[in-house]
Order: C-alpha cells, then sequence, then structure tokens
C-alpha cells in the first residue's frame, strides 16, 4: 500500500504557456520553483543597465549559438525590447526543437511594475522603497501587486 500522507502537499509545476504573464514567473520563483530559465535577448548593453534577478543575458544575434548550453525540455521564459524581438526570439527556439518556451507579456517594465527583483548597474542605483525594511509594508505591497493589472 502506497504512503498517501504526502500526495498533494507539493504543488505541481504549472504547464509553461506560449505567453505568461509576470505573475507567473513572479509565483514561480517565489515558490522556489526549480528547472527554468529567464533569457534577456535585449543587447548586452541593456541587460548591464538592469534585468530580471537571475536572467541570462544571451542577445538575440547570438540565441543559436549561444541556446545549444540549455536542455531542450527546460521551461524558458524569455523577453527582449518589445514583443517583436521577445516573439521572434521564441520562434527561433521552438523552431530550434526547445519544447517549453514562453514569451514574458510586458518584458521587463512589465516586471518592475509588480516589484519583481531586478539587478543591474542602473537598478543598483535605485534608491530602496519605503517598504523594503519592514515586513508588514512588504507583504501589503505583494497583496496589491498579486491583482495590479499590467
Amino acid at each position: 500500500m502506497a504512503n498517501k500522507l504526502f500526495d498533494n502537499i507539493i504543488p505541481q509545476e504549472p504547464p509553461t504557456n506560449d505567453r505568461s504573464d509576470v505573475h507567473a514567473l513572479k509565483s514561480r520563483l517565489e515558490w522556489g520553483e526549480p528547472a527554468f530559465t529567464i533569457l534577456d535577448v535585449r543587447e548586452r548593453r541593456a541587460f548591464n543597465e538592469g534585468h530580471i534577478m537571475g536572467a541570462m543575458s544571451m542577445p538575440l544575434e547570438d540565441l543559436e549559438r549561444m541556446a545549444a548550453t540549455i536542455q531542450k525540455s527546460r521551461d524558458i521564459y524569455l523577453y527582449g525590447e518589445g514583443e517583436e524581438q521577445t516573439a521572434q526570439a521564441a520562434q527561433h527556439l521552438r523552431s530550434a526543437g526547445y519544447e517549453s518556451v514562453s514569451e514574458l507579456r510586458g518584458g521587463l517594465a512589465a516586471w518592475k511594475a509588480i516589484g519583481g527583483p531586478t539587478e543591474g548597474i542602473v537598478e543598483s542605483m535605485t534608491p530602496a522603497g519605503a517598504d523594503d525594511y519592514n515586513v508588514v509594508a512588504r507583504i501589503k505591497n505583494h497583496t496589491e501587486t498579486q491583482n495590479k493589472e499590467v
């Protein structure tokens, strides 16, 4: 007889859609879900100025060469300068055989709008927000951003 004590306690990974909302990515990061990669396909200069924390820089012109280092079955979230660049990169990866590629709607701007963590030269110069050191304010802010339209 199988032990059913732990069944349904650990949530299953959500399926990766062709296009994802930034809330879905933030939720996966907050739950500590493994086995996904965030790709920033903008120029390296833009990446260095600011990007989603943990994203890898993979400029569109280097995508074919660099993507070979990522398993084809891995969940990939990607974003670029705009929807067109993001869609172009996603199509390239899908045609190369990548199974789970998701375009991050709104890119970095949408990510920042919901308070997602960022890093980079410009981002490090941004002063801490009023709620950065107050746990109660951070919880309130988190609740508000979960309902924010992006």
